[in-house]
């Protein structure tokens, strides 16, 4: 299911007890910001408790939906392509190099929860209260007040990208930069290769894995397998998710392949692994009741 808007800029704000789309992407780039409540959001093939204060970004390519357990007010924010370039006289340089659209689109975003402290927490509460206040005139699409509302969003992102050391502009290659780079592509085994990223950041293929050892004080191939381990493991914890997605996903050549990396790394076959997360799920289940 692929939805789809014309609009260059429609706010949605409401609260429901039950989600009321399946999954689904759409033609568009949207914010979702979480008023109050809680639940899961299933982003991609990740699995995300959300609660209140929460922030999530979608670009076109992502396929979402959430699981309520609480009623969750939402506030959504939804643009396309032509949002930004309708504001282009009012762009700031910082957005020069690096665009909002870009930012969406980073792929590591959304494997993780962005975190922000106050003072930015509370500035991003007003900032959405603000936004959807001015959202009934018919003007918003051009105002240039909701513009900079927004754009002052994607720098609290940017802080709390910074803060996972997560790289999303386009700086000189560094240290950050070239991990960054290894997560946005664990899903394609090629890319991650010593002569394909050795190359990407003009490093000598025989010199890479030295390099790598002394600035990060673990192995090359140590840290990729294990923090592909990691991902798989949050796949797994999601039952939805057959094993031949998730080969498929990270670029295994199928189920035994997975399954003969997982069991090298963790001692344990992922169905075994997922088997135990799900008694222990509900062992919790029964615990809270």
């Amino acid at each position: 299911m692929k939805r789809t808007q014309f609009d260059r800029l429609v706010i949605h704000d409401f609260e429901e007890e039950t989600f009321h789309l399946p999954v689904h992407s759409h033609t568009y780039y949207e914010m979702v910001y979480i008023r109050k409540g809680m639940g899961l959001h299933l982003l991609n093939n990740n699995q995300i408790p959300y609660k209140k204060g929460d922030l999530f970004i979608l670009s076109p390519e992502d396929k979402h939906r959430f699981e309520i357990t609480k009623s969750t007010h939402f506030t959504f924010i939804k643009f396309t392509d032509s949002y930004f370039a309708g504001h282009k006289m009012h762009q700031p340089d910082a957005f020069l190099l690096i665009t909002p659209e870009s930012i969406m689109r980073n792929k590591l975003l959304k494997e993780v929860k962005l975190k922000m402290n106050e003072p930015c927490v509370s500035i991003l509460q007003n900032t959405i209260e603000n936004i959807v206040a001015y959202s009934c005139r018919k003007d918003v699409a051009t105002s240039p007040l909701v513009y900079y509302q927004i754009l002052s969003i994607f720098g609290l992102i940017k802080e709390a990208a910074a803060k996972l050391n997560i790289r999303i502009d386009n700086g000189q290659p560094d240290k950050e930069e070239l991990i960054s780079y290894i997560h946005q592509h664990i899903y394609n085994p090629s890319q991650v290769q010593i002569k394909n990223i050795a190359s990407r950041f003009n490093i000598a293929s025989t010199y890479f894995s030295d390099y790598f050892k002394r600035n990060f004080s673990i192995s090359y191939k140590s840290y990729l397998n294990e923090y592909r381990t990691k991902l798989i493991e949050k796949r797994l914890e999601t039952p939805a998710l057959n094993m031949k997605q998730i080969a498929d996903e990270f670029g295994f050549t199928d189920e035994s392949h997975l399954s003969h990396f997982f069991k090298t790394m963790r001692k344990v076959s992922p169905v075994q692994y997922r088997k135990r997360i799900l008694e222990n799920s509900n062992k919790n289940r029964i615990l809270l009741r």
